[in-house]
């Protein structure tokens, strides 16, 4: 950095320099070059291949900073805070903001919690703006105003006409400076605030382009200071990368005081609302949505959807299972299909399912059971679209494929429950009993569970309990 008595030389007439190349100069000098890593937001001065602080590789990213004594007037402006005693503090009951979604209501633990700051991010094209605006237009007693950042006014009437709905108190702003945000937030006074997205908003105090992380992170520290002094909930959109996670620093999930995962495959019509953090409700609960004409349509009974409506016909190489999802229990429809190889390497195709697993599973089968598969093609598919990770679908995957391999039906009125594991014992699952009631209130008539799981309250419920210990006793029970 040039020295004091060197800017003075370069600024002065009577040296003969150019005052404009003065100028520049100190303006490079104002200026640093840092590495951000786009993971965590950790600064390093040089490129580092591995980050110290959360691991990743190949994250930094570089990023120039000035060196400004402008300070945030918003910030400065806040009132100094002192200790209290704990004892001393009085709990708020606040009311919460009712959305008109339900499922929404459900995930954000009840509603929509004043001052707080909300994140929903998912892939592009997934449904994300069309969620929110449907919600807004149907809201009538607050006065909500709605940023866009990626769209046009003309873009995001189109849309609305075609939710078909209008509202009065929804205010449209296209707009990407965070200044010019706050300006028309202190104008206009809304009750709601959503930033559709954050990482297209930019702040003048910083001198890099939107979406890099120094950006993300000051203007959601901008806006999260607004929603707490003022009491507004504020809800941010955001991007996410090729691995699923919130783009940006990790800062921003931390920051935020809810992050919503908005997820599914644009194949299908379904879409899930998943709580990955909340700190004013349970992170167990997820929304379920239908893409139609009119925008989103909340599904009360998913196992429905999951399950074929053609549920009289009998097929082989079809079994249903109970998943839970946050604390939803609900049917999969698990389809398998087993085949002679028709070229010298099986094939092992999935969807919807874990391919190692079901490797494994195969290993069991013909290790423990002494079924011959390796030389067969095995498919598997999870109807509907969903990825099911839970361990007790196990059971049912066994079940189609043996179905598939001997070509003999599964009643469709059975439905199994229960984790496969090496030495092909059938273990024991969670919550079992909310499974089993929901295949009770279906109407199903017989439920095949671990051995021992239900401990003796079995009884209560009306539907026929088959206990197995082991894959031979569950072969034993489909075939004879």
């Amino acid at each position: 950095m040039p020295s004091a008595c060197l800017i003075d030389n370069l600024l002065s007439p009577k040296t003969g320099f150019c005052n404009t190349f003065g100028l520049k100069l100190l303006k490079m000098a104002k200026t640093k070059t840092v590495y951000f890593c786009q993971s965590c937001g950790y600064e390093a001065p040089k490129w580092l291949g591995k980050c110290p602080a959360c691991g990743e590789w190949n994250t930094f990213a570089e990023e120039k900073v000035t060196l400004s004594k402008k300070t945030d007037t918003r910030s400065s402006k806040a009132k100094s805070q002192t200790p209290v005693k704990l004892s001393e503090i009085k709990p708020l009951d606040e009311p919460r903001i009712h959305m008109p979604s339900e499922e929404l209501n459900r995930v954000l633990g009840g509603g929509l919690v004043a001052g707080s700051l909300t994140l929903i991010g998912g892939e592009p094209g997934i449904g994300k703006s069309t969620l929110l605006l449907q919600n807004i237009l149907s809201i009538r007693n607050k006065k909500i105003l709605y940023v866009s950042g990626e769209e046009s006014a003309s873009q995001l009437k189109l849309r609305a006409d075609r939710l078909g709905k209008v509202s009065d108190n929804t205010l449209i702003l296209c707009e990407t400076r965070l200044d010019n945000i706050f300006t028309q937030i202190e104008n206009e006074e809304p009750q709601i605030v959503i930033i559709d997205s954050i990482q297209t908003i930019a702040s003048d105090q910083i001198e890099s382009a939107s979406g890099s992380v120094s950006q993300v992170r000051e203007c959601a520290a901008a806006l999260l200071r607004y929603a707490k002094e003022s009491g507004v909930p504020v809800i941010l959109v955001g991007h996410i990368n090729k691995d699923g996670a919130i783009a940006g620093p990790k800062v921003l999930e931390h920051i935020v005081d809810t992050v919503l995962q908005f997820e599914g495959d644009r194949q299908y019509l379904y879409r899930i609302l998943r709580s990955i953090k909340n700190r004013f409700g349970s992170t167990s609960e997820i929304g379920i949505y239908e893409m139609v004409e009119k925008g989103l349509k909340e599904v009360k009974n998913p196992s429905e959807m999951l399950l074929s409506e053609n549920r009289d016909e009998e097929m082989s190489g079809i079994a249903i299972g109970v998943t839970i999802e946050g604390i939803r229990p609900f049917m999969v429809e698990v389809q398998a299909l087993v085949s002679s190889a028709a070229y010298g390497t099986p094939q092992r195709s999935v969807t919807g399912y874990d391919q190692r697993r079901l490797n494994m599973i195969l290993a069991v089968l013909e290790k423990r059971a002494r079924f011959k598969l390796g030389q067969k093609d095995v498919f598997l598919n999870m109807a509907g679209g969903l990825k099911v990770a839970d361990p007790a679908i196990d059971m049912a995957v066994v079940a189609s494929i043996m179905s598939s391999n001997f070509d003999i039906s599964v009643s469709r009125k059975t439905v199994f429950v229960g984790e496969v594991g090496l030495s092909g014992e059938i273990r024991t699952v969670t919550r079992i009993e909310q499974r089993v009631a929901e295949a009770e209130k279906l109407g199903f008539e017989c439920a095949v569970i671990p051995k021992g799981n239900l401990k003796g309250v079995k009884d209560k419920f009306t539907i026929k309990i088959v206990e197995v210990g082991k894959v031979e006793e569950l072969l034993r029970f489909l075939f004879e």
